[in-house]
């Protein structure tokens, strides 16, 4: 394939779009509430009123008020509907005609979608992710192919540089910073890893972003791989991902027929393979160098650094490593410039994030903001605020991040700001919690999770996340003195900072930041020496 050829396919795909389309969302949420079912009515109804030459039945990804699915909307009056069932398909289809419907309305101006943007999901929703002709009538792959025919593999780190753009897997790492190391780095091989092993309790964004639009992902590691030096990508995902599974896996395959992938990309001289490598549930390969461990065959454990992976990762070679969310701006900042996606945000955290809002909040799904948005309004406005009318805290960064309390939630949503009082960006889980909820109670459960996902290498992890874990459970059963208190925040920081690698040294977090901020509620369960 060449660039004429690219774009008459997607001046033919655009040419085909009927002048009507119905869109279902088929993500796991929704299809875990009845959405095939909803798909495959909609598909009859448009054919029993003879509508199949001006309106189209669509597949989507996520339509993100996962709350409220199955989600179905129609184009072009863009109106959407909620918790949708079977039987109210053909009412769907007659409100093309201007006639009423018994399904249930959804507001498509309410904050909750008029308050987000559209970077990483600029396409969730809008197009069929197992279609890749959808995607190239999006501008898909427009970027590959300005990258490749004009300009040079440092013009394309140096774009990324000037973006701004950090890692979005949680460390916030500079994402132009780490492509120069790679690229920079001597050998004949190197690798491109996209880490797609979202193992935080509550989190669900990467998991949407590759069952919505996973050709974004390919085309921003291809990118990268030309900019770094390249020829080998690897994706490793989570095997409780079936869907999301698939559909990259159709993606690659649509992608390598169309020579977007493979050998002599677009005729050119780069080549660039991606395979998949399935995960088999340890949380402790999201952290780089277990993840990398894993991918060679061998037991999925961290190793020390340096040398780091930029130097020395798949087998040696130099390898870049980035999560699914990094990957899915990079065609974004290559099409529309530099300076455009520096323009989002705030200085020091540019663009957005997406998260997975969840927990004791009236609208839970899937939420991009950009970064510098006050806590404020992803909980109250955008979430809907707590059904039980008060919102006690708010957890970000999973297992490795911290509890935010309601005092505190016009904090912004960047970097700095959120380490500030005590958490992390982390890969986007949200938690809302309400006065229900115990924060000795929230700690201990998830130093349940980071004891129970340690891989026992090191000492301070393996026995240290034991020992936490009982003592809050023995302050929980009000079996602890002040001396026991003291005993914890002593193991926190011995554990913080001892441990190999980011599980153990993240672990505390989450009992740190409740002793900060919810102190009180531990010294109530105190009894007396």
């Amino acid at each position: 394939m060449d660039l004429h050829e690219l774009n008459d396919i997607a001046a033919d795909q655009r040419a085909a779009q009927k002048p009507c389309v119905i869109r279902c969302c088929m993500a796991a949420g929704c299809q875990s509430a009845g959405s095939v079912a909803v798909l495959k009515a909609l598909q009859q109804a448009v054919t029993e009123a003879g509508k199949q030459n001006t309106v189209e039945v669509r597949s989507v990804g996520c339509l993100r008020l996962c709350c409220q699915g199955p989600l179905v909307q129609t184009d072009p009056d863009q109106r959407m509907f909620q918790k949708v069932r079977p039987e109210q398909a053909p009412s769907l289809v007659s409100t093309l005609d201007g006639r009423t419907t018994d399904a249930e309305p959804c507001d498509p101006n309410a904050p909750f979608f008029a308050l987000q943007a559209n970077v990483v999901l600029v396409n969730s929703g809008r197009i069929d992710p197992e279609q890749i002709e959808h995607y190239i009538a999006a501008d898909g792959y427009a970027a590959l192919a300005r990258a490749l025919t004009e300009m040079t593999p440092q013009d394309v780190v140096e774009a990324v540089t000037r973006s701004g753009l950090r890692g979005r897997g949680g460390a916030g790492y500079p994402t132009g910073v780490k492509w120069s190391l790679v690229a920079r780095s001597k050998g004949d091989r190197k690798y491109v890893v996209c880490n797609a092993d979202e193992g935080d309790p509550g989190a669900f964004m990467n998991r949407s972003v590759l069952e919505s639009d996973p050709h974004s992902v390919l085309e921003g590691m291809a990118i990268a791989g030309y900019a770094v030096g390249a020829s080998q990508g690897y994706i490793y995902i989570r095997g409780e991902y079936p869907l999301a599974t698939q559909r990259l896996q159709t993606a690659i395959r649509q992608a390598g027929r169309l020579r977007l992938l493979g050998t002599h990309i677009l005729n050119t001289a780069f080549d660039f393979r991606i395979d998949i490598r399935i995960g088999a549930g340890a949380f402790v390969c999201g952290e780089e160098t277990a993840l990398m461990a894993s991918i060679m065959g061998e037991r999925g454990t961290p190793r020390p650094r340096p040398p780091y992976p930029a130097e020395s990762g798949l087998w040696g070679c130099p390898t870049l490593i980035n999560n699914v969310e990094t990957f899915a701006n990079i065609p974004q900042i290559i099409r529309r410039g530099p300076e455009w996606f520096a323009s989002i945000g705030t200085p020091k955290s540019t663009g957005t994030k997406v998260f997975a809002l969840t927990g004791k909040v009236r609208n839970t799904g899937l939420v991009e903001v950009p970064l510098g948005t006050p806590l404020r309004v992803l909980v109250e406005d955008i979430g809907g605020g707590s059904p039980s009318g008060k919102i006690k805290a708010v957890q970000t960064g999973g297992p490795s991040g911290g509890c935010v309390p309601a005092h505190l939630l016009d904090t912004p949503v960047d970097y700095e700001s959120l380490a500030a009082v005590g958490s992390i960006m982390g890969s986007g889980g949200l938690i809302v919690m309400d006065e229900a909820n115990n924060m000795v109670d929230v700690a201990r459960f998830f130093m349940g999770f980071c004891m129970d996902e340690s891989c026992g290498k090191c000492i301070p992890c393996r026995a240290g996340t034991v020992q936490l874990h009982r003592l809050l459970t023995r302050i929980l059963d009000r079996k602890a003195t002040r001396r026991d208190l003291a005993v914890l925040e002593q193991l926190c920081g011995m554990v913080k900072e001892t441990s190999l690698c980011g599980l153990g040294q993240t672990a505390p977090n989450p009992v740190l930041s409740t002793l900060r901020h919810f102190r009180h509620e531990y010294e109530a369960l105190l009894r007396d020496e």
